[in-house]
């Protein structure tokens, strides 16, 4: 029995250990594909770049990253998570690094795919690594974590990188994250990933085609759509937009554009944990995910309409309100996915939703830079990333009528029986 217990002891540090090294990873895999917005201005001047470009550079990222997510939950379900996620941010983070040596238009392009097939990875991994680690009303609190250190990503990117880059220069800023980042591989090789979780039944993974025929898996393609439409909006293009049309500088900007992003983070542990407990006191955790995911969804929208007003402080304001409404919506997005899909969908199920889901930095990044160009201000794109936002949480709402676990084994039976009687 003791010997069961040390051995119960050293899962659980070991399951601990892992789940604060994926907050670090996510963490700096913001801070690398969110540096971009910190060099724009600086980039527009020196490399005779318009914002269309600047638009183009962002969403370049999201071609590869989104378009490979299937590949990656294919490889997640299939191969070791631990090596397929180590391989993956030595890619991104090298490409971060020589981002810094770009000396033109189409090398900033072709690092910039580079970076989404390396980040591709990552949140399928982290996905399938709490499905299979924690029970369905725990999954809250960790998801929270690496959804804060997310958020934390962008926050010391636009603090620290803003800085950095009104000192030292843009280019500067993409080594040190390239150089610095690599650290993390260290540790991440010696984590023992075989010992993670007790042994488990071998559970028959689930096909794409039969997650693709449950209507809850399209009301999360479409939620997670409209989070990342305004989630890469304001990532890309609220730093930038201090500067070009409030007139901040460089220094101002980096302090006042990263509270909104601290206090999402914080936001979204503080919410996590507070789902994980309303939930295991009895609360119905389809009324408890989705009043969060679809309430703070609904209040980011209602508050980006005033992102324009003509007081900064108002305007200020609202923004940093609405990352604290976000916060709601992302600490349970993928709490609610892991619940419905189970281990045996797990993997497949985040790169499904998540290359749907970044179709909206595909259009956001580049929308708004073209609608800028266009208009000359902020005011059209802000209103478009709230209409969006309403779209996708209504199909969301609409979509998904349980949060509960999908009964995959009863459901293969069923059409395995259709057949034979056919």
């Amino acid at each position: 029995m003791k010997a069961m217990s040390i051995s119960r002891d050293r899962i659980w540090h070991t399951t601990q250990w892992g789940i604060w090294m994926l907050a670090i990873s996510v963490f700096l895999n913001y801070v690398d594909r969110g540096a971009l917005s910190m060099a724009m201005p600086q980039m527009k001047g020196e490399l005779g770049l318009n914002n269309e470009n600047l638009g183009r550079l962002a969403s370049a990222f999201f071609w590869t990253y989104a378009l490979l997510q299937v590949p990656a939950g294919w490889l997640v379900d299939r191969f070791d998570v631990k090596w397929v996620l180590g391989i993956g941010f030595a890619i991104w983070t090298a490409a971060t690094g020589l981002t810094g040596l770009a000396a033109d238009f189409a090398s900033l392009l072709f690092l910039r795919l580079i970076l989404g097939i390396g980040e591709s990875v990552a949140y399928p991994a982290y996905s399938a690594i709490i499905a299979t680690r924690f029970p369905p009303d725990k999954r809250g609190l960790p998801n929270a974590l690496i959804d804060a250190f997310s958020k934390m990503g962008p926050a010391l990117s636009t603090l620290l990188g803003g800085l950095m880059v009104a000192g030292l220069g843009w280019r500067f800023l993409f080594i040190a994250m390239g150089l610095g980042g690599l650290l993390w591989l260290l540790p991440w090789a010696v984590w023992r990933s075989k010992e993670q979780g007790p042994p488990r039944a071998a559970v028959a993974s689930v096909g794409f085609l039969t997650i693709l025929k449950k209507r809850e898996c399209w009301g999360t393609f479409f939620g997670l759509f409209a989070l990342n439409y305004a989630w890469y909006f304001l990532i890309f293009w609220f730093p930038p937009y201090l500067v070009m049309q409030r007139g901040f500088s460089q220094e101002k900007m980096a302090v006042l554009g990263s509270i909104p992003f601290w206090l999402l983070g914080a936001s979204s542990m503080t919410t996590g944990w507070l789902s994980d407990r309303l939930i295991s006191r009895g609360r119905s955790a389809t009324l408890i995910r989705k009043s969060f995911m679809c309430g703070g969804l609904y209040g980011v929208a209602a508050l980006l309409l005033f992102a324009t007003n003509p007081d900064p402080v108002i305007a200020l304001g609202v923004v940093m309100l609405a990352g604290i409404s976000m916060g709601f919506a992302s600490s349970n997005n993928w709490a609610i996915t892991q619940t419905l899909a189970g281990r045996e969908a797990a993997g497949r199920w985040t790169g499904l939703q998540n290359g749907f889901g970044n179709l909206g930095g595909v259009v956001s990044t580049w929308l708004t830079g073209f609608a800028v160009d266009m208009t000359g201000n902020f005011s059209a794109a802000f209103a478009v990333t709230a209409g969006v936002l309403v779209v996708g949480t209504t199909l969301y709402l609409l979509l998904i009528p349980r949060v509960a676990p999908i009964n995959w084994a009863g459901q293969q039976r069923e059409a395995a029986t259709g057949q034979a009687a056919n």
